[in-house]
């Protein structure tokens, strides 16, 4: 049998292993699971057969050299700054290699090796990045294909709570790593192009400058800019492009809601604060306010922001808790970004019977005969449960359909890579679309953008 490893057995690895467990017997598979927690591993394989779960620390050379030596592919689900590891060892011992992670400098400087040994080490084909690049690149591709010349690139994705499920103000819950979400946008400003023109948004304005979406069936939703929106500009072919925008989805009124927390500090992860252990959510809040013995928390706040008493925003803040006096932050030694984690962890968390959503939109505005034209394509996936989440099947099918792909000698291209070739997006978007994960496109008006105008 040919034994896929499979090193890491988190969230996002479920739809994975069911994936290649329910092809292992006509595909001829062994799914050897490794995890530093050999519970977790099994509970991946449920008893199948042709699943092995097995523990392994991923720092133990020994354990994982030979994990790896008797595998004919990996997969690694680590978190992106140990993939590198596993890497050389693949290279060492002549095994192809997948990953949902974004390419690091690191990485890259691999390339010229795997090339050499014909190794392909398959990066960035989870969900964002990975379906994003597939999806974008079709449409991309056949605008060229027919004589368009593109000018216009935006995209966007995000994930969601699942509209039936959706019972805070804020319209959201974490359906991924909340830390992420707390710190997003920082460590530098937001750049795009817009009309031919290099455009900058700060951190401290970037929640107050967003683009609104329609997607059909499911209402209105917001967009606040990628911090590089230019980071794959040459690899999708569009040096000449006028209009370049990568985004993060929300429900309309996050953003303007959590520019409060950005304004205040919160997100800061640069300090710790004192006694934050014993600190109360009001004292959290209060520390970030000006000194006042007549005025109450709630009103320095309401007069430092000017946020009305009848402003959906005060409704917001008030419903999280911030002013609780009597809940505790209970960690020692942390940043406001850790205790704003901790604050929002109690109220976004999935409930066990919650499903989440993936929403996923691209724009194309192209140049053809002399006429502009605009695509849009639009993709949204719910959450079977907590289990196989909308999250986990986006970022892990996509995975397990390229894995079996190289593995089958489908695709064949080495080097270090991500799915912007047609050998690898066309048969993955087609597996995606019979699994109901499907784009879907439509023309619509030209967005009105004058691309002559180079000075907007």
């Amino acid at each position: 049998m040919r034994n896929i490893l499979v090193i890491g057995a988190g969230r996002s690895s479920s739809s994975l292993i069911s994936y290649l467990l329910k092809k292992s017997t006509s595909e001829n598979l062994k799914i050897t699971v490794a995890d530093v927690s050999l519970d977790l591993a099994l509970g991946k394989i449920k008893n199948h057969p042709n699943g092995n779960a097995i523990t392994l620390d991923i720092f133990n050379e020994k354990e994982r050299k030979s994990a790896i030596k008797k595998a004919d592919i990996v997969v690694s689900m680590l978190p992106a700054h140990l993939h590198l590891n596993v890497a050389k060892d693949c290279l060492e011992f002549g095994k192809n290699m997948v990953t949902a992670s974004y390419i690091s400098n690191e990485m890259n400087a691999i390339n010229d090796e795997a090339i050499k040994k014909n190794l392909i080490f398959m990066n960035e084909i989870g969900l964002d990045p990975g379906i994003d690049h597939m999806s974008a690149m079709k449409v991309l591709d056949d605008i060229r294909a027919k004589g368009g010349n593109i000018i216009l690139f935006e995209s966007f994705a995000g994930g969601l709570v699942a509209p039936e499920y959706d019972d805070n103000l804020w319209n959201y819950k974490f359906t991924w790593n909340p830390r992420n979400v707390v710190l997003a946008g920082q460590g530098g400003a937001a750049k795009f192009l817009q009309e031919g023109s290099y455009k900058y948004i700060p951190y401290h304005k970037l929640f107050r400058r967003t683009e609104i979406l329609t997607i059909d069936g499911y209402g209105k939703f917001e967009a606040y800019a990628n911090r590089d929106s230019l980071k794959y500009k040459s690899a999708y072919g569009l040096d000449t492009i006028l209009t370049l925008y990568r985004g993060t989805i929300r429900r309309v009124g996050f953003s303007r809601a959590w520019n409060v927390f950005v304004q205040l500090g919160m997100t800061d992860d640069s300090y710790t604060i004192e006694n934050s252990e014993t600190m109360s959510y009001r004292d959290f809040t209060n520390s970030f306010l000006a000194y006042n013995p007549n005025d109450s928390v709630e009103l320095k706040l309401r007069y430092y922001l000017k946020i009305d008493q009848d402003d959906i925003v005060w409704e917001k803040l008030v419903e999280l808790d911030i002013f609780n006096k009597n809940k505790k932050v209970g960690l020692k030694n942390a940043t406001p970004a850790q205790i704003l984690e901790k604050i929002l962890s109690d109220k976004w968390t999935l409930k066990k019977d919650d499903k989440d959503m993936i929403v996923m939109q691209h724009l194309f505005g192209y140049e053809l005969n002399g006429e502009r034209h605009q695509i849009e394509s639009s993709m949204v996936c719910l959450g079977d449960n907590q289990i196989y989440t909308a999250m986990g099947k986006t970022v892990g099918l996509p995975v397990a359909i390229a894995t079996l792909k190289i593995l089958n000698g489908e695709i064949n291209t080495p080097g270090v890579q991500i799915p912007i070739k047609k050998e690898v997006y066309e048969p993955i978007l087609k597996e995606l679309e019979e699994n109901g994960i499907i784009f879907k496109e439509k023309k619509v008006p030209y967005l009105g953008y004058n691309p002559d105008n180079v000075n907007g």
